[in-house]
């Protein structure tokens, strides 16, 4: 019996329309004439959904109980006794209930598929298992059902339900895709912009890569090893020299031509360490190809025309671009031919284009510098090599000696000079070839114990030693040149990466500059002096204190640090290399000074700017706001204790509210100056305790004084509580409510809603009103601050500073959003205290009116 085959609706999001498009297709082929069924759908209350259901077969469903709460689950058994052409099963990677065949429903399929049923199912981009952690680091939600990746690329057919970000919002806004109470939440959080559009791009570029390795795969298995021109793919090849601009643009404007074509670069790092690299111009070659929207890679290989057309054939390369070599004629003709005849004759069917630039030709023949890169003592060593294994090898060759054995003693001879040669170096393997040439004429060539040149064969035997060890002793010069180099450029850049790593992670640059600078030159002190002599930063090696006073006489460099101050190095000599680094050191040491020296200085006028401004504000207001209620208490004061005004009761009465009024306006303006002072002041009393939303309302309500219906409530039921301070939330939430009710148009109340994200619960108070511009955004949380600022009955503009305050002095935030239709949104979002146990599935929040 045959398996079913597994076609899946990828989508980015919910909401994409992914259950739509797979009842579509089963309606479809059920008119074809195939025998389909609804295994299982969940239409999650949308009504296009559910309208799609009509004229299709459902299979019931399976009712479970779990924890008491009932559940219904895809019937397996039932399908497959059914045994249907093509079943519908909704959500691939959803976790059944207890009790059931399979914990998964991805096997419920495999077992469907299994029975030689095809299935059409349904999947979200942020349900595979690969990609699981990095849908969390963008929405900020870690999923608990996933689905292996194994599964899914082993279906038959994979499809994109695509929706731009904009149309799902879009969607969401108009009911479509949740209930209207969870809109708000979903569109501030989930359903953000960015996140819609990294989750579509993530699901696109799944697809792209499975349909990549379809094709490798296809090729592969068919034995295919020609390029395949699906698109252009442009490799360029950089060596970190000046050209590398100039081939990226050039590599970039081939790929654009052809539309959508794919850019590449590749450097390829020499497998011995050696080769001469250009970090410096590499990173900024590298930045030039992500702007240019291309991918840089960094290979290893000994052979570097092989390396690049193994990776151009590896990636299915349709373009290779390479630079004109930059060795001159001489250098060419010398060297034999270069990289790029190399490449072209190995690429096969890929087009190279070798590009002209300005270097090209630039690099010269150089003869080698005569002074070794060995070290005195190996060149010792080779002296002393050649001074006893000379002798040594002439008394062994004298007690073997024989007419016929010539030719073996050269060989012996000359093998001794290239012992010499790598362990020595030029001038041992130089003496060796001359102390033995002239063994060889005095001992073995006759006439023996004398020293004669007699025939020109003998003095070009010599010369021949000569020239031997003395090529043998250029390759070993080279190679450790070339070893120290790189073993300089490593520990170079080591250090350097290190001490930006140091500042990176937070540590005190200017310490951390001074720590480096000891532990990389090996010193015993170093020390930055300020200009009158006050040490800014001291470092000394571990050692006991006869060591560290010795050391204090050993003051060896001194270097200036701009105009800021002075380092002072103990310990050993810093050679012309070592400079270099410290060039380096020091100038970040200035940079790191003059950074202090600006932040101190910001921090000295920051307070002082502050104050000024908020004292500037407080005098505005005083003079603005507070003269209103106090005039008016004053008034009122002044006419009941005058004795020419005969006031009857009602007077009296009305004349006493004004006053009562006015001096409760008055308390409560200078109670929310002290709380700004102590705010900004950072000592703010909070008593963090377990609070619940559902208690605390109620008082806010009271306390707002607003009448019945003027604040619609949505608290769904089981809603968990808040770690907060119940008097500053409640003032918080009755700041809020205030200016939404204020906000808010007559017919359209402001609304508060509570859902959970995460460990956080969200209160948003909403409102219809005119809204706030971007730009005005956070400017509103800035104390004396107020919308409009025509209305004098209005405060002086504390609260949402208040507001702001409280709750981030309660460990939670409070961001202003825009409310979907317009007006503004206020979120508390506060750290859950405990969670509640799970309601019943399906139950819709409690509403009421206020």
């Amino acid at each position: 019996m045959s398996t079913g085959k597994l076609r899946v609706l990828l989508g980015a999001a919910p909401g994409v329309g992914k259950t739509y498009a797979m009842l579509e297709e089963g309606k479809r082929l059920a008119e074809a004439g195939k025998d389909v069924v609804v295994a299982i759908v969940e239409t999650h209350g949308r009504d296009a959904t559910a309208a799609m259901l009509t004229g299709l077969e459902i299979v019931p469903r399976r009712s479970v109980v779990y924890r008491g709460v009932g559940l219904t689950e895809m019937d397996l058994g039932a399908v497959l006794a059914r045994r249907p052409d093509i079943a519908l099963v909704d959500e691939l990677a959803h976790t059944n209930a207890p009790g059931g065949s399979h914990d998964k429903r991805w096997e419920d399929v495999q077992e469907l598929l299994d029975a030689g049923i095809t299935v059409i199912s349904t999947v979200n981009i942020q349900h595979i298992e690969s990609l699981n952690d990095v849908v969390e680091q963008i929405t900020g939600i870690s999923q608990q059902e996933t689905i292996p990746d194994a599964v899914l690329r082993a279906a038959d057919q994979v499809e994109v339900v695509d929706l731009a970000p904009q149309a799902l919002r879009d969607r969401l806004a108009e009911g479509l895709v949740y209930p209207a109470a969870r809109v708000d939440a979903a569109l501030s959080n989930y359903f953000r912009l960015g996140n819609l559009t990294a989750l579509r791009e993530l699901a696109l570029l799944w697809l792209a890569d499975e349909v990549d390795s379809a094709l490798q795969t296809y090729r592969r298995e068919h034995g295919i090893e020609g390029k395949w021109e699906a698109r252009e793919r442009v490799v360029v090849a950089l060596t970190g020299g000046p050209e590398g601009e100039t081939l990226l643009r050039r590599g970039a404007r081939i790929a654009a031509r052809s539309s959508g074509g794919d850019l590449l670069a590749v450097h390829v790092v020499s497998d011995d360490g050696l080769r001469e690299r250009h970090p410096g111009a590499l990173a900024e070659q590298r930045a030039l190809v992500e702007k240019l929207g291309g991918a840089y890679h960094e290979i290893v290989g000994s052979d570097i025309p092989g390396a690049l057309v193994d990776f151009a054939k590896a990636v299915n390369a349709t373009q290779l671009v390479i630079g004109v070599s930059r060795r001159s004629r001489l250098l060419a003709f010398l060297t034999g031919p270069g990289i790029g005849s190399t490449v072209i004759r190995a690429s096969g069917d890929i087009d190279v284009h070798i590009v002209s630039h300005a270097a090209a030709g630039s690099r010269q023949l150089v003869l080698p510098r005569a002074r070794g890169a060995l070290s005195l003592r190996r060149r010792v060593y080779g002296f002393v090599l050649a001074l006893i294994g000379g002798p040594l090898l002439s008394w062994l060759l004298w007690l073997f000696r024989s007419p016929d054995a010539l030719a073996s003693d050269v060989l012996a001879f000359q093998l001794l000079v290239v012992v010499v040669a790598l362990v020595g170096g030029i001038w041992p393997a130089l003496f060796a070839a001359v102390l033995s040439g002239l063994t060889l004429d005095y001992l073995f060539v006759a006439p023996i114990y004398t020293i004669t040149i007699a025939q020109p064969v003998h003095l070009l035997a010599l010369l021949l030693y000569v020239v031997g060890a003395a090529l043998v002793s250029f390759v070993v010069d080279q190679a450790a040149r070339r070893t120290r180099a790189a073993q300089r450029s490593a520990a170079e850049s080591d250090v350097l990466a290190t001490v930006a790593g140091g500042v990176i992670r937070g540590e005190d640059a200017v310490h951390a500059l001074v720590q480096r600078a000891r532990e990389a030159f090996g010193l015993s002190r170093v020390r930055l002096l300020a200009d009158d002599g006050t040490v800014l930063s001291e470092e000394t090696s571990p050692a006991d204190e006869a060591v560290q006073e010795a050391q204090k006489a050993e003051l060896r460099t001194v270097e200036p640090v701009g105009e800021r101050g002075t380092l002072e190095l103990y310990g050993a000599e810093l050679t012309a290399s070592d400079r270099r680094v410290l060039s380096v050191i020091v100038t970040q040491l200035d940079a790191a000074l003059e950074h202090r020296e600006l932040s101190e200085t910001a921090i000295q006028l920051k307070p002082l700017a502050e104050t000024d401004r908020v004292r500037s504000a407080l005098l505005a207001a005083v003079g603005h706001d507070l003269r209103r209620p106090l005039a008016a208490a004053t008034a009122a004061v002044t006419s009941l204790r005058s004795p020419q005004v005969e006031l009857s009761t009602p007077d009296r009465e009305a004349l006493l509210e004004t006053a009562n009024d006015s001096l409760a306006n008055l308390d409560a303006l200078v109670t929310n100056l002290l709380d700004v002072t102590r705010v900004q002041a950072g000592v703010l009393g909070v008593s963090l305790r377990r609070v619940d939303i559902d208690d605390l309302l109620p008082a806010a309500l009271e306390e707002l004084s607003a009448p019945p219906g003027s604040v619609e409530l949505d608290v769904p039921e089981g809603t968990p509580a808040v770690m907060a301070d119940p008097v500053l939330l409640q003032r918080v939430l009755v700041n809020l409510l205030a200016n939404a009710l204020r906000y808010s148009p007559h017919g359209h109340p402001p609304r508060l809603g509570v859902s959970v994200f995460g460990d956080e619960l969200q209160v948003r108070v909403a409102d219809s009103g005119t809204g706030v511009p971007d730009e005005r955004k956070d400017l509103i949380f800035q104390p004396f601050q107020r919308e409009g600022d025509t209305d004098n009955t209005t405060g002086i503009g504390l609260g949402l500073a208040l507001s702001k305050g409280f709750v981030e002095g309660m460990g939670g935030t409070l961001t202003p959003e825009d409310t979907p239709g317009g007006g503004l949104t206020m979120v508390i979002a506060l750290p859950v205290f405990a969670r509640t146990a799970p309601g019943p599935l399906g139950r819709e929040p409690t509403k009421g009116n206020r």
